[in-house]
């Protein structure tokens, strides 16, 4: 009996050591690192620092326009930690296909600044369509590469940020396609990544639906429309824009700023 005692006694201080001793502390998760995107509406603030990249766009708002702001803005985007597979430092540029209403139409295969190219949709004869929307396409991101004060433009990521705010064919789906595949085949030909920005249901009623063989298709999806960080995360496993790509980035507002999550 005395011997139970003792040893329930020495179970029991063993029990209260334990419980006293310092224990380790758990592991923290530190936020999984975000990015932002700025252009002309921020002109007048300060973004805040610490971003793991960040996404500045080119245009005043409409494709054949400038950001004010822009070198300031790409300075504060070279301050990006690159905590993500991310480049650092992207650029994003508006797009439209405004057909004869807009201040600068082809008239040929002829850019704005003069230069002949190459058409796969035939002749532009001044005349909304196809063809002339792929030089218009062709043209504005000439002259967003040439014209917008961007540094080494082929060492950048160029984001077509596709948006119903701006001006499109409402009929012409081929056009509309045309226009971008115009902007896609001047980055390309300069070395530059291109990929597309937008919603899947905004891309669909600009778009439609891409055929097989359009230099669109393959290329990275950055997409818009999260309601935050974490439905950020869960939308990367949505479907990309064009079939054989895949979705880079998911955007969500926070404030007045927009954020983006890596999804690679």
């Amino acid at each position: 009996m005395r011997y139970r005692l003792m040893g329930a006694m020495t179970a029991l201080l063993a029990a209260v050591a334990v419980l006293i001793a310092p224990q380790p502390a758990m592991a923290s998760h530190d936020p999984d690192p975000v990015g932002i995107d700025i252009s002309w509406p921020q002109c007048g603030s300060r973004p805040p620092a610490g971003q793991a990249f960040a996404i500045i766009g080119v245009n005043g708002g409409l494709a054949n326009d400038s950001n004010p702001c822009f070198l300031r803005q790409l300075s504060w985007a070279q301050r990006s930690t690159g905590a993500t597979i991310q480049p650092k430092v992207a650029l994003y540029v508006n797009t439209a296909n405004p057909g004869l209403q807009a201040s600068w139409w082809p008239a040929s295969n002829t850019t704005r600044q003069g230069t002949s190219i190459y058409n796969p949709y035939g002749s532009c004869r001044n005349a909304e369509g196809a063809a002339c929307a792929f030089v218009y396409g062709y043209s504005m991101a000439q002259d967003d590469a040439t014209l917008r004060n961007v540094p080494d433009p082929l060492a950048y990521r160029w984001w077509l940020d596709v948006e119903t705010m701006n001006s499109w064919s409402r009929f012409d789906f081929t056009a509309n396609r045309a226009s971008l595949e115009g902007m896609v085949a001047y980055f390309a030909g300069i070395g530059a990544d291109v990929g597309l920005y937008s919603t899947s249901y905004q891309w669909s009623l600009i778009v439609g639906v891409v055929p097989t063989g359009s230099p669109l298709n393959g290329l990275p999806s950055w997409l818009a429309g999260a309601r935050n960080e974490a439905d950020a995360r869960v939308r990367c496993s949505s479907d990309p824009l064009t079939s054989g790509g895949t979705v880079s980035l998911v955007q969500y507002v926070k404030g007045d700023l927009d954020y983006n999550v890596s999804c690679l």
